[in-house]
């Protein structure tokens, strides 16, 4: 029985930990500098919204700039940048409190972020062994996940109890210890791209091959962005406002509890087994709270929602990264700025046609895009896959 190569390596911890702490600000804030931006600046709800478009515009547009900069610089100088930046912009929040800089402070943290989570992903890619690529970057994901749940509880706690001050000092903090974790990271040399530009040309700006997958992640992106911005106010509608909290927190669960087995199967038996039934999952999970009228069917929806969904972003990936190996940084960058397109037009457009037909009507019909992405994955990718039918490699135990 052959001996599976080491997972769980320092590196891969490092990578993990730094990814964490960077989604950990940007969930916290992601909750919380609305509310800051309506209650100690003084704005409208209109341009409140500013502060997370701003941000997530910064994150898109930087995305394939990283990709050639982690092809042709390497990837230690743009990790150290990238959190270098997020550490800057952490601490500037202390010095300002009106809104013009603080949408210069979003557009920079924006920046590191977008860059910061894109190199991540690629020294990620390369620290995980070939033959565990699936389970490794399904725990990478996780890390993310994690942060979903905990950076909006701690974000309001704190701005509930300790005033914005002391939060922001704690976002400081965090961002501190995600750049050193990312300066800890021994990663295996990379081969340098011959093309010395730092601005990809048009024909380069994305990778082809990885935009079929991302497309289709960015579709179900769309549909789970209702979700995320808006399932609090749905509860809150339904008198569940006390059940909404754990709502994530099944999700985390849930994920943590099946990660170790879908990322397995997923490298043993191959896409199809896992991406097929995880969309099914998900879409089931969005048409049970369509019909959520209790706080055990809410929170049976957030477990399905976690399997499904949770499952299906590092499966994608891992496809991402499997159809150019040899350029993980681009790879990385072209999947999550199609991907952050679907989630931040989603943010936007759910949120405007829920006023209209209902949150229950909105996600009712968002399960039928889910559904029907399995057409477009069988299109893309699933039909040109033959699912193993035996592991590809022996696990001792």
């Amino acid at each position: 029985m052959s001996k599976k190569p080491r997972l769980w390596t320092r590196s891969f911890l490092n990578v993990c930990a730094s990814n964490f702490f960077v989604f950990l600000v940007f969930y916290l804030l992601f909750v919380t500098m609305p509310i800051y931006a309506i209650e100690s600046i003084g704005v409208e709800e209109g341009e409140a919204g500013l502060i997370i478009t701003v941000f997530l515009l910064a994150a898109i547009l930087i995305r394939p700039f990283t990709g050639q900069w982690i092809e042709t610089i390497g990837r230690r100088p743009i990790v150290v940048l990238a959190l270098g930046i997020f550490l800057l912009s952490s601490a500037l929040y202390l010095l300002f409190d009106s809104f013009v800089p603080i949408l210069v402070i979003r557009f920079i943290q924006g920046i590191g972020f977008g860059m910061g989570t894109t190199v991540l992903g690629a020294l990620a890619a390369d620290v995980v062994p070939d033959s565990r690529k699936g389970e490794g970057l399904g725990y990478f994901a996780m890390s993310m996940n994690l942060a979903m749940v905990i950076g909006p509880f701690i974000g309001l706690t704190l701005s509930q109890t300790m005033g914005y001050i002391f939060m922001f000092i704690v976002c400081l903090l965090f961002a501190g210890i995600a750049f050193i974790g990312g300066l800890t990271i021994r990663a295996p040399k990379n081969e340098l791209s011959q093309q010395r530009s730092l601005v990809p040309s048009l024909h380069n700006l994305l990778e082809k091959p990885v935009i079929p997958i991302a497309l289709t992640g960015a579709l179900m992106a769309l549909a789970y962005s209702g979700v995320l911005s808006f399932v609090s106010v749905y509860a809150n509608n339904l008198g569940m406002s006390g059940a909404a909290s754990y709502f994530f927190v099944v999700y985390a669960v849930v994920l943590l509890i099946s990660r170790p087995f879908t990322g397995k199967w997923f490298d043993q038996y191959g896409e199809n087994v896992i991406v097929l039934p995880s969309i099914v999952i998900f879409g089931i999970g969005m048409l049970v709270l369509s019909f959520a009228h209790s706080s055990w069917i809410l929170l049976l929806s957030g477990g399905l929602i976690g399997l499904g969904w949770g499952t299906l972003v590092p499966s994608f990936q891992t496809i991402a990264l499997k159809k150019v190996p040899e350029r993980a940084g681009a790879a990385t960058a072209t999947f999550f700025t199609i991907f952050d397109i679907g989630m931040g037009v989603g943010s936007y457009v759910v949120g405007a046609i829920a006023t209209g037909i209902g949150f229950s009507s909105l996600y009712f019909n968002s399960s039928f895009i889910i559904f029907g992405a399995i057409i477009l994955y069988i299109m893309v990718h699933g039909r040109k896959v033959k699912s193993n039918t035996k592991p590809t490699i022996e696990y001792s135990s």
